[in-house]
């Protein structure tokens, strides 16, 4: 007996297979995603335990953990400025089971700093679910300069020869970006002295080695202390951390440079997964313990933005950041 040739599928049988498939496959999705959480949620860390990211992933893991009823465990993979963490959490199942709590940089100058052989693209493998918190650098002085104003500053720096030094916490650090932006808009030159990290910066700048440096509102202390004379932050508005101390923007207006810190997940995680972290790290923003947690990171501020206000502040630092980094020919291997 002569077996029949399978005839071929017609367009309209095709056209109600792909509406079955993509009903059932939408059904099957919600369905899942309405049982999400149901185990343990990892957030990953990109510093060392101590750190003001370090410490915003503690604080809403801690409040997430309550809202969502499963644990929240964090976990710290240190190294090349966020990079390791960032592949970590890019080659996890996308499933909302594995997140980051991720700097700004991660996102809007690493792409442009670091050399691309072997790095993964943050900015397609990675998905913003939700800022979580906004912080401000503090232009800071050795507390030998009595300065009473940015003005004062900056017409001595322009005067002095050699350029005086001042201190960042690494080549292409957010300490290092900022002062370049701020010399570029004042119009004066600075010999910049990298150290490995932000506290070490401080170090030379309170025992004399630098003049200046762009710190953290975590040094509140040391410049409530008088061991830095602190002269201007970089947000558009003052910190309510320090709310004595002006901004860059009131002696150049339009200067802003805020850093702040989201939560990620693996691209491809489910719409309704990232809705529903969403909603409880809104939830959580709001919180009272949460805003005191975020206040002992270092006056850090709970940022709470739409998805596509998300995505446009990304978009605008990345513009910012890749012209000051072209500007320097900066780049890391």
């Amino acid at each position: 007996m002569q077996t029949q040739a399978l005839r071929p599928m017609t367009f309209q049988a095709l056209k109600r297979f792909i509406y079955v498939f993509a009903a059932w496959t939408l059904i099957a999705t919600m369905a899942w995603a309405q049982n999400y959480p149901n185990k343990p949620i990892k957030i990953i860390s990109p510093i060392p335990p101590g750190g003001a990211p370090d410490m915003i992933a503690r604080a809403i893991g801690a409040k997430l953990s309550t809202l969502v009823n499963q644990p929240v465990v964090i976990e710290n993979k240190i190294g090349s400025n966020g990079n390791i963490a960032a592949e970590f959490v890019a080659r996890a199942p996308a499933d909302g089971y594995t997140l980051l709590v991720g700097m700004d940089s991660l996102f809007v100058i690493n792409p442009y700093l670091y050399e691309r052989s072997g790095m993964i693209d943050v900015n397609k493998e990675l998905i913003p679910v939700a800022t979580l918190g906004a912080n401000q650098f503090v232009l800071s002085l050795n507390p030998n300069y009595k300065f009473k104003s940015l003005k004062e500053f900056v017409d001595f720096a322009k005067k002095a020869n050699p350029p005086l030094a001042y201190a960042s916490g690494g080549n292409g650090s957010q300490h290092h970006l900022t002062m370049e932006m701020l010399k570029a808009r004042g119009g004066f030159d600075m010999l910049h002295v990298p150290y490995k990290g932000g506290t070490p910066a401080t170090t030379a700048t309170i025992g004399g080695e630098t003049m200046a440096m762009f710190s953290g509102t975590s040094n509140a202390n040391l410049i409530r202390a008088g061991r830095l004379n602190a002269l201007a932050v970089s947000g558009s508005q003052r910190s309510k951390a320090m709310p004595e101390i002006p901004t860059i923007a009131e002696t150049f207006p339009g200067f802003d440079n805020t850093i702040w810190i989201g939560l990620f997940a693996p691209a491809g995680t489910p719409d309704a997964v990232v809705k529903r972290l969403r909603a409880e790290v809104d939830k959580a923003l709001h919180s009272a313990d949460l805003i005191e947690n975020f206040q002992k990171a270092g006056g850090i501020e709970p940022m709470v933005t739409t998805l596509e206000e998300m995505q446009a502040q990304i978009k605008r630092d990345q513009a910012k950041y890749s012209k000051v980094i072209r500007d320097l020919n900066l780049k890391v291997d």
